[in-house]
């Protein structure tokens, strides 16, 4: 399956769908779950009070270097406090992002009718890998590339996400993820 039909669809970007391959080693994915899209996550974080959840896992073929990308969201009252990990670099996008070579998040901040609870929410979408990941290897350049693909993809599911929630504004997101350094 090509990485623009994954997830339901409407969450992976064209350019979203070039940085899986980069994150992958693959253009071919196995097909999401039928109930693996943003649709039923948006569904599942506005109707329950569950703090995280799943949205997609994607799959390449059994032969690729990586085996499981993981897109989860988590739901909180507050804004993102500056308490993140050295290992990511901050990134210009919602109200706040960070990417490294094997993971990355996107928080931005929800007004919607749809969600319960203190309004704004304050979602965060996260792409890291699944199972038992190990470090990624490579020069400056290859480590570079792949902290800008898990960005994209971050920013890719967010802006589904927004969308999806009917967030005033999308959340704050901008039509394509800003990958310079805050």
């Amino acid at each position: 399956m090509a990485a623009e039909r994954l997830c339901g669809g409407n969450a992976v970007s064209a350019e979203a769908g070039e940085a899986l391959q980069v994150i992958m080693g693959s253009t071919r994915f196995d097909p999401s779950s039928e109930k693996s899209t943003v649709a039923a996550a948006a569904r599942e974080l506005s109707s329950r009070d569950d703090f995280r959840g799943d949205i997609c896992r994607i799959y390449p073929p059994a032969d690729a270097p990586l085996k499981e990308l993981r897109i989860r969201w988590y739901r909180d009252d507050s804004a993102p406090d500056d308490d993140t990990a050295a290992k990511f670099t901050l990134l210009p996008m919602g109200e706040k992002a960070g990417t490294a070579p094997d993971v990355a998040f996107v928080t931005f901040a929800c007004r919607a009718e749809e969600l319960t609870g203190t309004t704004p929410q304050h979602i965060t979408i996260m792409v890291e890998p699944g199972g038992m990941p190990t470090e990624p290897e490579g020069d400056t350049e290859q480590l570079e590339a792949l902290k800008d693909a898990h960005a994209t993809v971050a920013h890719s599911f967010s802006l589904a996400m927004a969308k999806e929630l009917g967030c005033e504004d999308n959340g704050g997101l901008k039509a394509k993820p800003s990958l310079t350094p805050a």
